[in-house]
């Protein structure tokens, strides 16, 4: 493989020569190609027949549009290429890269740590246990298990079948010369037959291990024949103690293999493959059939598959799991046909040494397994959401048509919104509303008194109370909403975006949204975005806006209530603003306060200061 130097960084816009220059320049060749934003970071990895024409689409306007790829495009500012000399070198890159970096816009199977995997060391006399990190050198892995109870009936089945040790001594070639353990209670009982004293050699070992292996690949017809030759030799030889201990040993196998459920009446050896997705997520699940028997399932989630066709997943799902997998089968039966079924035939080819035959079945016995196969992806997607659900992860579907209708990087489940009230230029307020997952949080709404403006300017008012909440949320490193709607149209949308520009935040997804014709502006575009009228994202839009507008309103007759209500008190001496909150709440109103009687006044005031009230109203009636 030949790997480009790197590149000069370059704007994405297709205007831009430099870019031109470097699409025009890409190889006819196979190989991998890494797009980087402009800090160097590998944000997707691509495998392509033809670099030149898979890179190249990106960049096309006629492509359609989606809003995922839209804005990863939107980040390119450099393209890494790797030439393969073929399509199976290429789709072996593009997998391992993905393993190992993880892009953010790649489809990526999910950490499997939690499942455990069977291990069998590589040690001189190798042990056989339970593990859910693949960190042994020389080790042999089998899973994983996402049947915990299936994996350890497997464990239970090789361990009571074969004598394999148990100890974690350093057993090495020293080690046994020098006598530095002892057989323990497993040699007594016949569970281990002492290769820490030499009891047994190696060779005779290494073949018990081999058998462990087949058994937990499912080869187990093959033990068991070999087992019923060596009983029938024991028997043969007189040695019928012995013959006896084998003759436990095949039943035992014989009791673990009626366990595992028959589909083909043929001993074939097939994977049965199939994928599900819904929305930004997606599960596969892979039978394992040996000799005509289920022997596992597993199940596993893929994340970032929004806007992917089941057949890419289903094929980035093969080429991650059979990189790590040996044990591949004869044939694999797919959920659907994939683009690269010949290069995924030939790389399995070339990691098994025979040849692997891709299948997907539409009729018959093949056709029900893989439906099975699917039913199960598809009750464990369901499961997914369900406890997500549970953990209040779930993002509602009407978020998810509002990050596609406005493009926005993520779904905006943290959304705030402002308005400005007054009345010609006095008492201006702002209100400042929050939803979370499409649900107003009342406990954290805020109010704001606009204090650097005077006069009707609903733009600078907005400025000042956006640069007040945005300021002291990066003050206090809180984090920032994904969505903030400002009530109005481009004029308070540029007002908004200056100050967001000003505290650094040129990418805080920001619109704007017009109340006379339900218009929604995104900043730097002229035009309005089409939303149709019907659609729930403009509804739950809309609805936001309209409790700003109320809160706003709510707490703008507030302010200028108090402010009329306390100056007419305030007139009277003696009369402070504690006193005349009092007597607002116990009244009401100054006109409560007007017509109460010199009684009613002194029982919150006293009568001296009631005696004041009073002579004040009287007054001012004459």
């Amino acid at each position: 493989m030949v790997e480009s130097g790197s590149h000069p960084h370059a704007s994405i816009s297709v205007h831009d020569l430099s870019l031109t220059e470097k699409l025009n320049s890409l190889p006819q060749q196979p190989g991998v190609y890494q797009f980087k934003d402009k800090d160097g970071r590998i944000i997707y990895v691509g495998k392509a027949q033809s670099l030149r024409s898979r890179v190249r689409q990106y960049f096309q306007r006629s492509r359609a549009s989606d809003a995922r790829i839209d804005a990863m495009v939107a980040k390119i500012a450099d393209v890494e290429l790797t030439v393969t000399a073929s399509e199976v070198e290429a789709l072996i890159l593009e997998a391992n890269l993905i393993k190992q970096l993880k892009p953010r816009y790649n489809v990526v199977l999910k950490d499997d740590k939690s499942y455990p995997y069977i291990v069998i060391t590589g040690e001189p006399f190798p042990r056989v246990f339970v593990t859910r990190q693949k960190k042994i050198r020389g080790g042999r892995y089998f899973g994983p298990y996402t049947d915990v109870k299936s994996m350890r009936h497997a464990l239970k089945t090789v361990r009571d079948v074969f004598m394999i040790r148990s100890c974690n001594f350093e057993l090495t070639d020293e080690t046994i010369a020098k006598k530095k353990y002892k057989v323990c209670l497993d040699y007594h009982i016949k569970k281990c037959e002492g290769p820490c004293e030499e009891f047994v050699s190696r060779t005779h070992y290494a073949s018990m291990i081999d058998y462990v292996a087949k058994v937990l690949r499912g080869k187990t017809s093959v033990v068991v024949q070999t087992l019923t030759e060596h009983m029938e030799a024991l028997a043969n030889s007189t040695r019928f103690e012995e013959a006896a201990l084998v003759r436990d040993r095949i039943r035992t196998l014989s009791v673990y293999t009626e366990k595992q459920r028959m589909v083909e009446r043929a001993p074939v050896d097939k994977d049965i493959v199939a994928v599900v997705a819904k929305s930004d997520d997606a599960c596969g699940v892979i039978f394992k059939v040996r000799e005509g028997k289920v022997v596992g399932s597993q199940h596993f989630y893929l994340g970032n598959a929004e806007g992917k066709t089941e057949r890419e997943i289903l094929e980035l799902l093969l080429e991650r799991f059979y990189l790590d997998n040996d044990d591949i089968p004869d044939t694999l039966l797919l959920s659907t046909d994939i683009e690269s079924h010949s290069t995924v035939e030939e790389w399995l080819k070339g990691k098994r040494g025979y040849p692997v035959q891709i299948e997907t079945p539409t009729v018959g016995d093949a056709a029900k397994l893989v439906s099975m196969a699917k039913a199960n992806a598809q009750f464990w997607l369901d499961e997914l959401e369900i406890q997500r659900a549970k953990r209040g992860e779930i993002v509602p579907r009407v978020l998810q048509s509002l990050q596609r209708d406005l493009r926005l990087p993520v779904p905006p489940r943290r959304i705030e919104c402002f308005d400005i009230s007054n009345t010609q230029g006095s008492d201006t307020v702002a209100s400042l509303v929050v939803f979370a997952d499409a649900k107003p949080v009342k406990s954290e709404y805020r109010k704001f008194k606009i204090r650097s403006v005077a006069g009707p300017n609903d733009f600078a008012s907005m400025q000042e109370v956006i640069s007040r909440r945005y300021s002291r949320l990066l003050d206090e490193e809180k984090e920032l909403p994904d969505l903030i709607v400002v009530d109005g149209g481009k004029g308070q949308l540029s007002s908004a975006i200056e100050v967001l520009r000003k505290l650094g935040l040129r990418n805080q997804p920001t619109i704007g949204l017009a109340k006379r014709l339900e218009e929604v502006f995104l900043p730097d575009d002229p035009e309005p975005v089409l939303i149709p009228r019907t659609s729930s994202a403009l509804r739950l839009l809309q609805h936001i806006r309209d409790e700003a507008h109320r809160f706003a309103v709510a707490y703008h007759r507030s302010v200028r209530s108090k402010r009329v209500l306390q100056t007419e008190l305030d007139l009277i001496k003696g009369i402070g603003k504690a006193r005349a909150m009092e007597l607002l709440e116990a009244f009401g109103s100054v006109q409560g306060v007007k017509f109460a009687t010199e009684e009613q006044l002194a029982d919150v005031v006293g009568p001296k200061v009631a005696a004041k009230i009073s002579d004040y109203f009287r007054v001012d009636a004459e």
